[in-house]
């Protein structure tokens, strides 16, 4: 059938002759082009050695030669942003909640002692809103310009009638390389060793699906001035970015050569997440008094009647990365983190663990 032009107006889908188009079933591929033109500075912005940081292509390509590895290993890490993604949601606050994609990644890429090359983001929502988009990328870019990885892809989903209006999710891939040999933990952890917290910027990425409930059960609104951080409203002070921790723990892996393993406190808090990085038959011993307890962990503890230990399994508590190193380089680490702008604080010990009961002890209690 011929095509009317006097019948069909600009910006119209479809008409009758065309019939139905993938902008009719809700997909809009002008928008997703519209997205990727305004985030191409953005990436570019991310460029390092071994990526020249441009998009459009169907893979991403990273030169580990180019970057300066002889014998590398590759390490890879995923993550999401959780149900932290709704407070972004519901203020339409959307600049920052990239860097924690970004941070949940990397964060766990340096715990091996390797360091993050490249980034890749998967983002999936009903409709898109290439200004939300754009916002959502421009942390993403800033989260990859802190850890010094380049931004080399990523994927835009617009799948109507999987997400709700104005929903969205988030996934992100990072892969980094360490020369063989090097990697963390080191075989030689023992009894005795210390452990040096690193302080938290705040809740960080995880434990959203108590703090949301908390805040229900407050009845504060997200727009309310938040109770710990009054300059702040609630759902701003909430959505404070991950601290990415990589670049001053590379400059100290390498300047000190005394870094035997780092546990990055995630999902689990400390009871879960340091186990992971010792040997059999070692645990930790936690003094509770010198974790440096943010006022938002109080008020959740207070408002929430969270117990302590529920507390420990669950967040962070003022400390997003443990350091393990020998009793006799203490000092020298801490001197090290604090020359590359770290706060460190001396939180505990590696003892030896019989095999029964929780792995991580503690002594005193929180400052809550």
């Amino acid at each position: 059938m011929k095509q009317d032009p006097q019948t069909s107006k600009a910006g119209d889908s479809r008409n009758a002759e065309q019939g139905l188009t993938y902008a009719d079933a809700g997909v809009d591929i002008d928008a997703g082009n519209a997205l990727v033109d305004a985030i191409k500075p953005m990436v570019r912005a991310t460029r390092r050695a071994g990526a020249d940081a441009e998009i459009g292509g169907f893979g991403g390509l990273f030169d580990l030669k180019a970057a300066g590895f002889k014998d590398p290993i590759l390490v890879a890490a995923n993550d999401g942003v959780g149900t932290k993604l709704k407070i972004a949601i519901d203020t339409d606050r959307h600049d920052t909640i990239g860097i924690d994609l970004v941070a949940m990644c990397v964060n766990d890429i340096i715990v091996q002692g390797a360091e993050p090359l490249f980034f890749l983001d998967y983002f999936a929502t009903g409709k898109l809103a290439p200004d939300v988009g754009a916002k959502i990328v421009k942390g993403i870019a800033e989260g990859c310009v802190q850890s010094g990885c380049a931004l080399i892809g990523g994927e835009t989903a617009e799948m109507p009638g999987l997400y709700g209006k104005g929903d969205y999710d988030l996934a992100g891939f990072a892969v980094g390389a360490a020369e063989r040999g090097t990697l963390l933990p080191r075989p030689d952890i023992g009894a005795g060793d210390v452990m040096i917290g690193l302080p938290s910027s705040g809740v960080h990425s995880n434990g959203y699906s108590l703090v949301r409930r908390i805040v229900e059960m407050t009845g504060l609104g997200w727009h309310d001035p938040a109770p710990f951080a009054p300059a702040q409203s609630l759902g701003e002070a909430l959505l404070t970015p991950t601290k990415i921790y990589v670049k001053a723990l590379l400059s100290v892996i390498k300047q000190t050569q005394a870094i035997k393993a780092l546990a990055h406190i995630t999902g689990g808090g400390f009871i879960d997440n340091i186990p992971r990085v010792l040997p059999e038959g070692l645990g930790a011993e936690i003094t509770l008094e010198a974790l440096p307890v943010l006022p938002v962990f109080s008020w959740l503890a207070r408002e929430g009647g969270v117990v302590e230990f529920e507390m420990l399994r669950t967040f962070n508590c003022g400390i997003g990365m443990v350091v393990v190193t020998g009793a006799s380089d203490a000092d020298r680490v801490m001197a090290a983190l604090r020359e590359a702008g770290e706060q460190p604080v001396a939180l505990g010990r590696i003892i030896t663990h019989s095999g029964t009961g929780e792995r991580v002890r503690t002594t005193g209690a929180l400052a809550l």
